[in-house]
């Protein structure tokens, strides 16, 4: 067990290489199991969970080879599922990771059934999945629940459907998008995810022999196929990743330039921290984000579907509101359970009071460190910068979260000066 000693007061300066999308990624690992052929993804993170897919996936019958580039962006992982071998997903490895499901829409699709254990992953609300099932239904799936196993059986294929999701779900248009690319017919989302990891999926599995119209809108149209190809893809980098990098930024102050970063994927996130008083500029190699006052100002933030503010960010953006100038207002819209660091944070002296989906924070003139404790992914990320710009030292346990959505993030943050270090619990 580990956790992740912050000194704070240091200010940040230097360059941190933005990874690979864990969020898109995953999905992409789950599309190869459409194919015989092989799938090489580039920019492919060290994390967690793309290992946890990994170890999904070989349980199916798909081998791996690792081809590792000089740096991480060059990072590429073959995937190659010439035969599936097995159709059940057990529960050891789903309750790991929400994203598991993901094999559910491709396993049916390519072999007429599939058995998949209820998804895990970090404890931030329901998150039901009865989008998923609803839509596989619509493509012709029986589909039973039982003793906390998804069994589906299509004994005559799947069959396009029109599909109108009652709200908006990334996981959901995911599945539905997989399972309807070898479906006979045609097949319409609509109130389909929009977001830059689906838009990523679409363009590989265009790649792939997909036919696929409505890209980056709301509504999808996936004319089936008999059968993929293989190809090469490389994965978009992480808006998530590099959102919370230049929160830190804010948090610590400095200057910090977000290598890969992409202006397009962060829209919404960029103006927000230019509205509270960060400079942030385009680069050849990124974006530059730049803290050159000692606190900056209080912004309303309320979190939705893309291009709204992501739900992922807005742990690390309450940690920042915490040492703002004034009171703002954080209405969470996506997840019911999303406020668990709530309480972390005010051990560190931050001004936060809950009420629903909305977290009213009084910017304090400084936070404390002290020995907080992690609850999920994004939660686990926002204490560390918190610690960033405490006074003294935090102690973040439980940093096993952050494995699975952050590569390297205590080297990237001390390459940039700031004084983090793993260390060994007894």
């Amino acid at each position: 067990m580990y956790k992740v000693s912050i000194q704070g007061g240091r200010r940040l300066k230097g360059a941190i290489q933005i990874s690979g999308a864990k969020n898109a990624a995953l999905p992409l690992m789950a599309a190869s199991l459409l194919t015989e052929s092989d799938i090489k993804l580039s920019n492919i993170p060290e994390v967690v969970d793309i290992a946890t897919m990994q170890s999904l996936l070989t349980i199916h019958g798909a081998s791996f080879e690792l081809m590792n580039g000089k740096t991480s962006k060059k990072r590429t992982l073959l995937i190659r599922a010439k035969k599936i071998v097995n159709t059940v997903a057990p529960y050891d490895l789903v309750r790991k990771m929400r994203a598991s499901i993901l094999v559910l829409g491709p396993l049916l699709t390519r072999c007429g059934h599939a058995k998949v254990s209820l998804p895990g992953g970090c404890a931030i609300g329901a998150r039901p999945v009865d989008m998923h099932l609803n839509a596989l239904k619509s493509l012709g799936a029986e589909i039973e629940v039982e003793e906390g196993y998804i069994h589906a059986v299509a004994k005559d294929g799947l069959k396009g459907a029109k599909i109108n999701f009652p709200s908006v779900s990334v996981g959901a248009t995911e599945n539905a998008l997989l399972a309807a690319t070898l479906a006979r017919g045609e097949t319409v989302l609509h109130n389909a995810a929009s977001e830059p990891e689906i838009v990523d999926l679409i363009n590989c599995l265009k790649k792939m022999g997909a036919k696929i119209e409505g890209k980056g809108t709301r509504t999808l149209h996936i004319q089936g196929v008999d059968c993929l190809c293989g190809t090469e893809h490389k994965i978009i980098p992480d808006r998530i990743e590099a959102g919370t990098y230049a929160i830190a930024v804010g948090i610590a102050g400095g200057e910090i330039e977000l290598l890969d970063a992409r202006k397009d994927l962060l829209e919404e996130v960029l103006s927000v921290l230019c509205l509270a008083g960060l400079e942030i500029n385009e680069t050849e190699k990124g974006l530059r984000v730049i803290c050159k006052k000692n606190r900056i100002k209080s912004v309303d933030v309320s979190t939705g579907v893309f291009p709204a503010f992501p739900t992922d960010l807005q742990a690390q953006i309450m940690s920042l509101m915490c040492i703002s100038r004034g009171k703002s207002l954080i209405t969470e819209k996506i997840f019911e359970g999303r406020f668990m660091h709530v309480p972390e944070l005010c051990r560190m002296g931050a001004k936060i009071r809950i009420s629903g989906q909305n977290a009213y924070v009084t910017g304090a003139e400084k936070l404390y460190g002290a020995s907080v404790m992690a609850t999920d992914l994004r939660a686990s990320v926002a204490l560390v910068l918190a610690g960033l710009g405490a006074e003294g030292k935090t102690e973040v346990n439980r940093v096993y979260h952050l494995d699975r959505g952050y590569e390297n993030l205590e080297k990237k943050l001390k390459n940039c000066g700031a004084a983090i270090e793993r260390v060994l619990v007894h």
